[in-house]
């Protein structure tokens, strides 16, 4: 094997956004990106009470994140996102799902929470990548 495989097994459902098993080959350099949320270089929240930007600079973070570590969105493995009970969530998502959708997406755990530890975020984004070197 010399990519990472991702499988939509026939009997679960199938989408665009989402592959429910990964197979990482031997030697692959796996990356972990901890929860982004939507702060700038300076540490402020972007997006007070608005989840669509909030979710979209939390993405945003997490790609630069990736990128430091010489990986892109196609090379996640897995996404979690967690989102603050109470928010609109298609609107949230809807605000990153076309980037996370390929023909072979990253798994994907989405859960409502009742907080985050960066006061006024509405989303965190965290994702673990696997790079072939």
């Amino acid at each position: 094997m010399t990519s990472i495989e991702r499988i939509r097994p026939q009997g679960l459902v199938s989408s665009p956004a989402f592959s429910h098993v990964a197979i990482v080959p031997p030697g692959a350099t796996t990356i972990y990106v901890g929860g982004q949320n939507a702060v700038d270089a300076d540490g402020s929240l972007v997006g007070e009470g608005d989840v669509a930007v909030q979710s979209a600079r939390a993405l945003a973070n997490a790609k630069t994140a990736l990128a430091s570590a010489g990986a892109t969105l196609g090379d996640v493995v897995h996404w979690t996102v967690l989102f603050v009970d109470g928010v609109d969530l298609a609107a949230g998502y809807g605000a990153i799902a076309r980037q996370l959708m390929s023909d072979e997406p990253a798994l994907v755990t989405a859960a409502r929470v009742a907080g985050l530890g960066v006061p006024g975020a509405l989303v965190e984004i965290s994702a673990v990548a696997a790079v072939l070197r």
